[in-house]
């Protein structure tokens, strides 16, 4: 048996783990990486994958794939076929797995699992196209898509009442913020337990301070990140260097007038990341997040965040002491932000010491908990139960 962090309650359990799309490295991708440390063993169901573009311990686990896979522009279009979706992740076989551990925010939480089977959905969000931010993602839509506008709001709502009958498939819900878990409740009528996600502590300490050469915008490219409104901010702000660091559906857009302090670096590798944050004056992170792990990334790192006072923010940054909260979406309220950080005092120190309580053994510790929950309210004996 391959190593694996999981305690002996859990290691003679035949595991599967489900995940929406393997496609780009994010923050429900970190996610995944750690419940593969914990589950190594497990068969890894994804309903599109992307071989290669994952962590090593990712691409090193036994893959299995939907239908959807073999599409033939289901690579590089997945977002086109959520039509798909429902039925493909109802398709996949999960026979023969004693526990299913869902990491969804789309789809994956509506697997069929064996009967006696006891499934736990890890949620990054309750479906954001579907239930909250439906507005943000036809604004964000291709200028074709958005003359269909009548026909993404009936579609949004047909994938909610899908999304809602599919909750009594879940036996337990862990949810990555006390936000996210609102969220559950509120749509789905369900309590959610809280594990916030792991940051890598080690991995963005190992970078020394250099000086700072830029402030730094880092993620993908979506809407609901509102990296235009950071790139705005920097209009008003022509003294100061904004870097964005990302790719994604909106680029094209955002960059085609964008102000000369505003450079767009693309992609970036995972070697390269931490150097990102080591030369950062600030991390600007300007959308509402579910979570958020990019500002837990920068604070190991030792740099402040300017971040929207909504969502997962407020649980990760704390205001004066590891960064500055913006109450207003406009460029103004953001560049006053950024502006006043400057006179702070905050510490690297500070910073690190916050993003320490989320490092990733602190995760495990809290996920095989909130499992043995699960397993446990099901029927199942577990014994050496963990503490969090």
């Amino acid at each position: 048996m391959t190593d694996s962090t999981a305690p002996t309650s859990l290691r003679n359990l035949r595991v599967a783990l489900v995940h929406d799309w393997l496609v780009t490295l994010r923050g429900g991708e970190r996610v995944l990486d750690a419940l593969c440390e914990l589950f190594p063993d497990a068969t890894l169901h994804t309903l599109v994958r992307v071989p290669g573009v994952a962590t090593p311990r990712i691409e090193a686990m036994k893959h299995v794939t939907s239908f959807a896979d073999r599409v033939p522009f289901a690579h590089k279009r997945h977002r086109w076929l959520l039509p798909l979706y429902p039925t493909a992740v109802g398709q996949l076989d999960l026979s023969g797995y004693d526990l299913v551990v869902s990491s969804s925010h789309c789809c994956a939480k509506g697997v069929i699992v064996a009967p006696g089977a006891v499934h736990v959905c890890y949620c990054h969000t309750p479906v954001r196209y579907a239930w909250d931010r439906t507005a943000d993602y036809v604004r964000g839509s291709h200028p074709a898509l958005r003359l269909a506008t009548p026909l993404l709001m009936v579609a949004a709502r047909w994938l909610r009442h899908w999304d809602k009958e599919t909750v009594p498939r879940v036996h337990a819900f862990v949810a990555n913020s006390q936000n996210t878990a609102n969220k559950i409740k509120q749509f789905y009528e369900r309590e959610a337990t809280v594990v916030a996600p792991p940051v890598e502590f080690d991995r963005f300490t190992s970078l020394q301070r250099q000086v700072p050469e830029y402030d730094l915008v880092l993620g993908s490219l979506v809407p609901y990140k509102r990296v235009d409104l950071a790139v705005e901010a920097y209009r008003l702000l022509p003294h100061r260097k904004l870097m964005v660091v990302g790719e994604g559906p909106e680029r094209a857009r955002i960059e085609r007038t964008a102000p000369a302090n505003v450079t767009f670096a693309g992609r970036t590798s995972e070697e390269d990341l931490p150097s990102w944050y080591a030369k950062a004056r600030c991390l600007v992170f300007p959308g509402e997040e579910d979570f958020g792990i990019v500002p837990l990334e920068a604070q190991a790192a030792g740099v402040p965040v300017i971040a929207f006072r909504r969502g997962g923010a407020l649980e990760s940054v704390r205001d004066g002491e590891t960064g500055l909260f913006f109450d207003d979406p406009t460029p103004e309220a953001l560049a006053q932000a950024i502006e006043a950080l400057d006179s702070t005092g905050i510490s690297p120190q500070a910073c690190r010491e916050q993003a320490l309580r989320f490092d990733r053994a602190a995760f495990l510790r809290r996920m095989v908990a909130a499992i043995e929950d699960a397993l446990s309210a099901a029927g199942h004996v577990t014994t050496g139960k963990s503490v969090s």
